[in-house]
């Protein structure tokens, strides 16, 4: 019988930690989208660490902007980015407070409100192509820059929280580098994956894009 998901929600001290530490950890967790039209959950199954000032694959490498500021805030705060004009990714920002590191939600499951997820994904074919990526998870979760800054460890009344759910076992996490990620940056082995799951997004290294003529 498989144990049912623990639905207490994460501590601030969970991400009060190395981000190195909590990426991993992430892994099985429950992440609750609040909407007007009803909720939205995903099982988390692969992310990204960024880790601020030691990364220079970070939003936060060469310090604090207007853009990054929720990366340097407390832990447990959403940092949510708008990249190539068109699409919103989330992170989860993690470490102690004035030290910017965050960990990117790159895919997950929708374990609920899979019709709400449907109506904003209308091009997957498959359920599990839903949030197969970190574009396709803020938009399946309707997660957008008005996001930015959100406590996921507000005590009540927060769009997103996360959730305890099953944590994944050590023997069947796996990492390697960074999808996408150019330069010094792209050697880090600092994404993290559920094995074997089918709604983790394929690895791509860094490919320069081509100005247009």
């Amino acid at each position: 019988m498989i144990a049912a998901p623990d639905r207490t929600p994460l501590p601030r001290e969970f991400f009060d930690r190395p981000v190195l530490d909590v990426a991993p950890d992430l892994l099985g967790r429950i992440l609750v989208r609040t909407t007007p039209d009803g909720p939205i959950a995903l099982r988390l199954t692969e992310v990204e660490a960024y880790d601020g000032p030691n990364d220079p694959g970070s939003h936060a490498y060469r310090g604090r902007t207007a853009r990054n500021d929720v990366m340097f805030g407390p832990p447990g705060h959403v940092y949510v980015y708008f990249t190539y004009g068109m699409w919103h990714c989330m992170n989860l920002v993690c470490g102690p407070e004035g030290r910017a590191s965050a960990v990117l939600l790159r895919a997950g499951e929708i374990t609920e409100g899979v019709e709400l997820a449907r109506k904003r994904r209308l091009s997957a074919r498959y359920d599990k192509e839903l949030a197969k990526g970190p574009a396709r998870l803020a938009t399946a979760l309707g997660v957008d820059r008005a996001l930015d800054g959100t406590d996921a460890c507000a005590p009540e009344g927060s769009p997103l929280t996360l959730l305890t759910g099953i944590p994944v076992r050590p023997d069947q996490v796996r990492n390697g580098p960074r999808t996408g990620v150019a330069g010094d940056g792209g050697v880090h082995p600092w994404r993290f994956w559920v094995a074997d799951d089918p709604t983790v997004s394929p690895y791509r290294a860094h490919t320069p894009r081509r100005r247009r003529t």
